[in-house]
Protein backbone atom coordinates (compact mmCIF):
# COMPACT_ATOMS: atom_id res chain seq x y z
CA UNK A 1 0.00 0.00 0.00
CA UNK A 2 1.36 3.79 -0.82
CA UNK A 3 1.97 5.85 2.38
CA UNK A 4 -0.07 9.04 2.72
CA UNK A 5 3.49 10.81 1.91
CA UNK A 6 4.23 8.67 -1.43
CA UNK A 7 0.49 9.57 -2.67
CA UNK A 8 0.80 13.37 -1.00
CA UNK A 9 4.71 13.63 -3.46
CA UNK A 10 2.83 12.06 -6.36
CA UNK A 11 -0.01 14.66 -5.95
CA UNK A 12 2.38 17.55 -6.19
CA UNK A 13 4.36 15.94 -9.10
CA UNK A 14 0.50 15.91 -10.59
CA UNK A 15 0.03 19.61 -9.60
CA UNK A 16 2.72 20.71 -10.74
CA UNK A 17 2.72 19.42 -14.20
CA UNK A 18 -1.25 20.29 -14.45
CA UNK A 19 0.35 23.99 -13.53
CA UNK A 20 3.22 23.60 -16.26
CA UNK A 21 5.97 24.23 -13.34
CA UNK A 22 6.94 21.14 -13.34
CA UNK A 23 10.84 20.34 -13.43
CA UNK A 24 12.52 17.32 -12.68
CA UNK A 25 15.85 18.76 -10.78
CA UNK A 26 13.10 19.48 -7.64
CA UNK A 27 12.94 15.40 -6.62
CA UNK A 28 15.67 14.07 -5.19
CA UNK A 29 16.29 10.89 -6.83
CA UNK A 30 17.79 9.22 -3.57
CA UNK A 31 14.68 10.04 -1.56
CA UNK A 32 11.63 8.58 -4.25
CA UNK A 33 10.44 5.07 -4.34
CA UNK A 34 10.69 2.83 -7.79
CA UNK A 35 6.67 4.51 -8.56
CA UNK A 36 7.73 7.95 -8.06
CA UNK A 37 10.53 7.97 -10.84
CA UNK A 38 8.76 6.07 -13.23
CA UNK A 39 5.71 8.77 -12.59
CA UNK A 40 8.78 11.37 -12.38
CA UNK A 41 10.36 10.44 -15.66
CA UNK A 42 6.79 10.60 -16.90
CA UNK A 43 5.67 14.04 -16.63
CA UNK A 44 9.11 15.13 -17.77
CA UNK A 45 8.74 13.42 -20.76
CA UNK A 46 5.12 15.43 -21.37
CA UNK A 47 6.58 18.32 -19.92
CA UNK A 48 9.39 18.42 -22.87
CA UNK A 49 6.73 17.24 -25.27
CA UNK A 50 4.44 20.42 -24.76
CA UNK A 51 7.86 22.52 -25.05
CA UNK A 52 8.52 21.36 -28.50
CA UNK A 53 4.92 21.45 -29.34
CA UNK A 54 5.12 25.34 -27.91
CA UNK A 55 8.39 25.70 -30.20
CA UNK A 56 6.67 24.32 -32.82
CA UNK A 57 3.31 26.90 -32.94
CA UNK A 58 5.89 29.36 -32.70
CA UNK A 59 8.16 28.45 -35.39
CA UNK A 60 4.82 27.85 -37.53
CA UNK A 61 3.49 31.23 -36.64
CA UNK A 62 6.94 33.26 -37.39
CA UNK A 63 6.80 31.25 -41.05
CA UNK A 64 3.09 32.12 -41.59
CA UNK A 65 3.84 35.66 -40.61
CA UNK A 66 6.97 35.70 -42.96
CA UNK A 67 5.10 34.40 -46.00
CA UNK A 68 1.72 36.99 -45.48
CA UNK A 69 4.34 39.99 -44.79
CA UNK A 70 6.75 38.79 -47.79
CA UNK A 71 4.21 38.17 -50.53
CA UNK A 72 2.80 41.74 -49.39
CA UNK A 73 4.76 43.87 -50.93
CA UNK A 74 5.12 41.78 -54.30
CA UNK A 75 1.75 41.48 -54.80
CA UNK A 76 1.25 45.19 -54.56
CA UNK A 77 4.15 46.05 -57.11
CA UNK A 78 2.60 43.08 -59.17
CA UNK A 79 -0.51 44.81 -59.01
CA UNK A 80 0.70 48.52 -59.83
CA UNK A 81 2.62 47.33 -62.70
CA UNK A 82 -0.29 45.90 -64.32
CA UNK A 83 -2.15 49.18 -63.98
CA UNK A 84 0.96 51.40 -65.01
CA UNK A 85 0.84 48.98 -68.31
CA UNK A 86 -3.09 48.80 -69.14
CA UNK A 87 -3.13 52.29 -69.19
CA UNK A 88 -0.36 52.42 -71.54
CA UNK A 89 -1.78 49.96 -73.66
CA UNK A 90 -5.43 51.95 -73.38
CA UNK A 91 -3.41 54.71 -74.94
CA UNK A 92 -2.89 56.02 -78.68
CA UNK A 93 -4.24 54.29 -81.79
CA UNK A 94 -5.59 50.95 -80.99
CA UNK A 95 -4.77 47.87 -83.41
CA UNK A 96 -5.41 44.13 -83.09
CA UNK A 97 -1.91 43.76 -81.64
CA UNK A 98 -2.31 46.41 -79.04
CA UNK A 99 -6.22 44.90 -78.06
CA UNK A 100 -4.69 41.36 -78.26
CA UNK A 101 -2.22 42.74 -75.90
CA UNK A 102 -4.94 44.35 -73.41
CA UNK A 103 -6.23 41.46 -72.92
CA UNK A 104 -3.30 38.99 -71.77
CA UNK A 105 -3.07 42.13 -69.64
CA UNK A 106 -6.58 41.78 -68.32
CA UNK A 107 -5.98 37.83 -67.65
CA UNK A 108 -2.46 38.40 -65.48
CA UNK A 109 -4.64 40.66 -63.72
CA UNK A 110 -6.70 38.32 -63.28
CA UNK A 111 -4.47 35.35 -61.87
CA UNK A 112 -2.35 38.17 -60.28
CA UNK A 113 -6.30 38.44 -57.86
CA UNK A 114 -6.41 34.70 -57.49
CA UNK A 115 -2.82 34.44 -56.29
CA UNK A 116 -3.49 36.69 -53.72
CA UNK A 117 -6.70 34.98 -52.51
CA UNK A 118 -4.70 31.94 -52.54
CA UNK A 119 -1.61 33.14 -50.06
CA UNK A 120 -4.24 35.01 -47.94
CA UNK A 121 -6.33 31.76 -47.77
CA UNK A 122 -3.58 29.63 -46.84
CA UNK A 123 -2.19 32.63 -44.15
CA UNK A 124 -6.01 32.32 -42.55
CA UNK A 125 -6.09 28.57 -42.85
CA UNK A 126 -2.57 28.00 -41.38
CA UNK A 127 -2.96 30.70 -38.21
CA UNK A 128 -6.06 28.73 -37.61
CA UNK A 129 -5.33 24.84 -37.71
CA UNK A 130 -1.97 26.53 -35.57
CA UNK A 131 -4.42 28.23 -33.30
CA UNK A 132 -2.17 31.00 -33.81
CA UNK A 133 -5.30 33.04 -34.27
CA UNK A 134 -7.43 32.29 -31.31
CA UNK A 135 -11.78 32.11 -31.97
CA UNK A 136 -13.69 34.17 -29.10
CA UNK A 137 -17.04 33.72 -29.33
CA UNK A 138 -19.02 36.21 -27.68
CA UNK A 139 -23.00 36.94 -26.97
CA UNK A 140 -24.10 38.54 -30.17
CA UNK A 141 -27.01 39.94 -32.27
CA UNK A 142 -27.41 36.45 -35.79
CA UNK A 143 -28.96 39.53 -37.92
CA UNK A 144 -26.07 41.97 -37.54
CA UNK A 145 -23.84 39.11 -38.78
CA UNK A 146 -25.73 38.34 -41.27
CA UNK A 147 -26.41 41.81 -43.00
CA UNK A 148 -22.34 42.23 -42.81
CA UNK A 149 -21.90 38.91 -45.02
CA UNK A 150 -24.51 39.80 -47.02
CA UNK A 151 -23.35 43.30 -47.92
CA UNK A 152 -20.13 42.21 -49.12
CA UNK A 153 -21.14 39.36 -51.44
CA UNK A 154 -23.77 41.72 -52.99
CA UNK A 155 -21.78 43.41 -55.58
CA UNK A 156 -20.65 40.15 -56.83
CA UNK A 157 -24.50 38.89 -56.46
CA UNK A 158 -25.47 42.34 -58.58
CA UNK A 159 -22.83 41.61 -61.36
CA UNK A 160 -25.10 38.58 -62.29
CA UNK A 161 -28.84 39.76 -61.66
CA UNK A 162 -28.69 37.45 -58.45
CA UNK A 163 -31.21 38.58 -55.92
CA UNK A 164 -30.56 37.83 -52.33
CA UNK A 165 -33.54 38.25 -49.54
CA UNK A 166 -32.60 37.93 -46.07
CA UNK A 167 -35.77 35.79 -43.75
CA UNK A 168 -35.34 37.02 -40.31
CA UNK A 169 -38.11 38.05 -38.11
CA UNK A 170 -37.34 39.08 -34.65
CA UNK A 171 -34.50 39.19 -32.31
CA UNK A 172 -31.84 36.06 -32.10
CA UNK A 173 -28.89 36.37 -30.35
CA UNK A 174 -25.77 33.48 -30.18
CA UNK A 175 -22.47 33.05 -29.29
CA UNK A 176 -19.54 33.74 -31.86
CA UNK A 177 -16.57 35.48 -33.17
CA UNK A 178 -18.21 38.41 -35.68
CA UNK A 179 -14.59 38.76 -37.80
CA UNK A 180 -14.15 35.14 -38.21
CA UNK A 181 -18.04 33.98 -38.44
CA UNK A 182 -18.69 36.32 -41.31
CA UNK A 183 -15.85 35.28 -42.81
CA UNK A 184 -17.44 31.37 -42.66
CA UNK A 185 -20.49 32.97 -43.79
CA UNK A 186 -19.15 35.09 -47.03
CA UNK A 187 -17.35 32.13 -48.04
CA UNK A 188 -20.72 30.08 -48.25
CA UNK A 189 -22.60 33.23 -49.90
CA UNK A 190 -20.22 33.50 -51.98
CA UNK A 191 -20.20 29.65 -53.15
CA UNK A 192 -24.00 30.54 -53.36
CA UNK A 193 -23.31 33.20 -55.77
CA UNK A 194 -20.76 31.88 -57.64
CA UNK A 195 -22.63 28.91 -58.71
CA UNK A 196 -26.14 30.12 -59.00
CA UNK A 197 -27.52 30.92 -62.93
CA UNK A 198 -28.05 34.57 -63.07
CA UNK A 199 -31.12 36.51 -62.66
CA UNK A 200 -31.60 34.02 -59.46
CA UNK A 201 -31.79 34.25 -55.86
CA UNK A 202 -30.45 33.42 -52.63
CA UNK A 203 -32.10 33.23 -49.70
CA UNK A 204 -30.78 33.58 -45.92
CA UNK A 205 -33.23 32.70 -43.11
CA UNK A 206 -33.03 31.77 -39.41
CA UNK A 207 -34.42 29.67 -37.48
CA UNK A 208 -34.03 29.23 -33.05
CA UNK A 209 -33.67 25.88 -32.00
CA UNK A 210 -33.00 25.44 -28.16
CA UNK A 211 -29.34 25.04 -28.47
CA UNK A 212 -28.29 26.36 -31.70
CA UNK A 213 -29.59 29.62 -33.75
CA UNK A 214 -29.22 28.00 -37.63
CA UNK A 215 -28.26 30.27 -40.65
CA UNK A 216 -29.34 28.84 -43.65
CA UNK A 217 -28.63 29.70 -47.44
CA UNK A 218 -30.38 28.35 -49.74
CA UNK A 219 -29.50 28.84 -53.63
CA UNK A 220 -31.01 28.15 -57.54
CA UNK A 221 -27.63 27.06 -58.52
CA UNK A 222 -26.06 23.57 -59.96
CA UNK A 223 -26.38 21.74 -56.93
CA UNK A 224 -24.09 18.56 -55.58
CA UNK A 225 -24.43 15.32 -56.23
CA UNK A 226 -25.04 12.85 -53.58
CA UNK A 227 -21.86 11.17 -53.59
CA UNK A 228 -20.06 14.47 -53.26
CA UNK A 229 -21.08 15.90 -50.57
CA UNK A 230 -19.32 14.41 -47.97
CA UNK A 231 -15.96 15.41 -49.64
CA UNK A 232 -16.96 19.23 -50.42
CA UNK A 233 -15.43 20.34 -46.66
CA UNK A 234 -11.89 18.34 -47.92
CA UNK A 235 -8.90 20.89 -48.09
CA UNK A 236 -8.08 21.71 -51.71
CA UNK A 237 -11.23 19.94 -52.97
CA UNK A 238 -13.64 20.77 -56.18
CA UNK A 239 -15.91 18.49 -57.66
CA UNK A 240 -15.09 18.03 -61.16
CA UNK A 241 -18.13 19.79 -62.58
CA UNK A 242 -16.81 22.97 -60.61
CA UNK A 243 -12.90 23.06 -62.08
CA UNK A 244 -12.99 25.93 -64.37
CA UNK A 245 -14.85 28.06 -62.13
CA UNK A 246 -12.51 30.37 -59.63
CA UNK A 247 -11.32 29.15 -56.43
CA UNK A 248 -9.05 26.80 -54.72
CA UNK A 249 -10.80 24.54 -52.67
CA UNK A 250 -10.35 26.11 -49.07
CA UNK A 251 -13.91 28.16 -48.23
CA UNK A 252 -15.86 25.40 -47.22
CA UNK A 253 -13.11 23.66 -45.03
CA UNK A 254 -12.45 27.04 -43.94
CA UNK A 255 -16.03 28.07 -42.73
CA UNK A 256 -16.42 24.20 -41.39
CA UNK A 257 -13.47 25.21 -38.79
CA UNK A 258 -14.29 28.33 -37.79
CA UNK A 259 -17.87 26.90 -36.60
CA UNK A 260 -15.84 23.87 -34.92
CA UNK A 261 -13.94 26.16 -32.65
CA UNK A 262 -16.98 27.88 -31.90
CA UNK A 263 -18.99 24.62 -31.12
CA UNK A 264 -21.33 24.68 -33.72
CA UNK A 265 -21.39 22.80 -36.47
CA UNK A 266 -22.32 22.92 -40.97
CA UNK A 267 -24.91 20.72 -42.52
CA UNK A 268 -25.60 20.47 -46.26
CA UNK A 269 -28.87 20.01 -48.40
CA UNK A 270 -28.27 19.63 -52.03
CA UNK A 271 -29.46 17.86 -55.12
CA UNK A 272 -27.76 17.69 -58.60
CA UNK A 273 -29.30 20.57 -61.03
CA UNK A 274 -31.75 21.74 -57.67
CA UNK A 275 -29.87 24.18 -55.72
CA UNK A 276 -28.12 23.66 -52.32
CA UNK A 277 -28.83 24.53 -48.89
CA UNK A 278 -26.38 25.01 -45.85
CA UNK A 279 -27.45 25.69 -42.61
CA UNK A 280 -24.67 27.25 -40.53
CA UNK A 281 -25.53 26.49 -36.05
CA UNK A 282 -24.06 28.79 -33.66
CA UNK A 283 -24.28 28.21 -29.87
CA UNK A 284 -27.35 30.07 -28.01
CA UNK A 285 -25.35 29.42 -24.68
CA UNK A 286 -21.88 28.96 -23.66
CA UNK A 287 -20.24 25.42 -23.87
Amino acid sequence: MFTNRTIDRLNKMLDSAIAGDFRESDYDETKISQLESKWKQFLGTSVLSRENLEKEKENVKSLVSDISHQTKTPMTNMKLYLALLTESLQTGEQTAVREKELRLAEEIERQAEKLEFLIQSLTKMSRLESNIVEVKPRLQPVKELILAAVRDTEPKAQSKGITMEVLCEGEFFSYFDLKWTKEALVNILDNAVKYSKEGTEVTVSVMKYELYTAIAVRDMGIGIKEEEIPKIFGRFYRAREVQQEDGVGIGLYLAREILKKEGGYIRVKSKKGEGSEFILYLLTDKV
